[in-house]
């Protein structure tokens, strides 16, 4: 037996050189090595953009013979289940918040609104008269009251309707809420400043009307009966008032000399 024969017997078949197998010769090829480029450049140009881009303009930027449609697919699929995703805004691309996670970037403002003086005397008055009509409102500040300024208070909660006086017209009736205390820091309405400490504290104008604290007598009140939603009085309120109507007046003929 030669040498050459020992050789070849020692050789195991599976070892013998495979014509079909890649050279390795430390190097990736070429065309990975560009496509990896590629990828980088537009995905530099996705989040650098302060709006969608679409093909043709991506195209320009990149190096001739780019496949921008595959390199778009290719960074669509890398960032499907990122916190950012690569999506289509009418026929362009852009980087996208993903859906699940658009609550980590709702910002919650308090919005500051100024009540005007109209709805801070209007405010004041309420809390110090409860429970109050309009008409007393009114009759307190001198002027009259619009509508809009009742309701802007009883939106921010402040005041509510509490019901309707006890007298001719069951005119309805003001007063303060438990959001009202609680944003002024009060325990309950006796906690309410004196006159004396709202002039020293600048609230109020040295020269302030005194009535602005709560009179001494208010009418009784009925709460709002079911389904009366605290719109104007009707006939109806005045027929069962409880009170005796009063004879209309009727007018005296009088003949004038001729």
């Amino acid at each position: 037996m030669t040498a050459q024969n020992v050789s070849e017997e020692n050789v195991p078949e599976d070892s013998a050189p495979d014509d079909s197998a890649p050279i390795d010769n430390g190097t990736e090829p070429v065309v990975d090595e560009y496509e990896a480029n590629h990828l980088r450049m537009i995905e530099a140009l996705l989040f650098a953009a302060t709006e969608p881009l679409d093909e043709r303009s991506m195209s320009a930027r990149l190096p001739e013979g780019a496949d921008v449609p595959e390199l778009l697919r290719q960074l669509s699929g890398h960032y499907a289940n990122r916190g950012v995703n690569l999506v289509q805004v009418a026929g362009k691309w852009a980087m996208r918040t993903a859906p699940d996670l658009h609550f980590l970037l709702q910002e919650h403002r308090q919005q500051t609104r100024k009540l005007s003086r109209a709805g801070l005397e209007t405010l004041a008055i309420t809390a110090y008269h409860q429970p109050v009509t309009r008409a007393e409102i009114e009759d307190v500040r001198g002027v009259s009251l619009s509508k809009g300024t009742l309701d802007l208070l009883m939106e921010l909660g402040w005041v509510r309707i509490r019901g309707r006086r006890r007298t001719p017209g069951r005119p309805v009736t003001y007063g303060t809420t438990d959001g009202f205390l609680e944003h002024f820091g009060f325990q309950s309405a006796k906690d309410l400043p004196g006159l004396d400490e709202l002039k020293a504290s600048g609230l109020l104008e040295g020269q302030a009307r005194t009535d602005l604290l709560p009179l001494s007598h208010r009418e009784p009140e009925d709460p709002l009966a079911e389904g009366d939603d605290g719109s104007e009085a009707t006939l109806a309120d005045f027929e069962d008032d409880g009170q005796e109507a009063e004879p209309a007046p009727t007018a005296e003929i009088i003949d004038l000399p001729s």
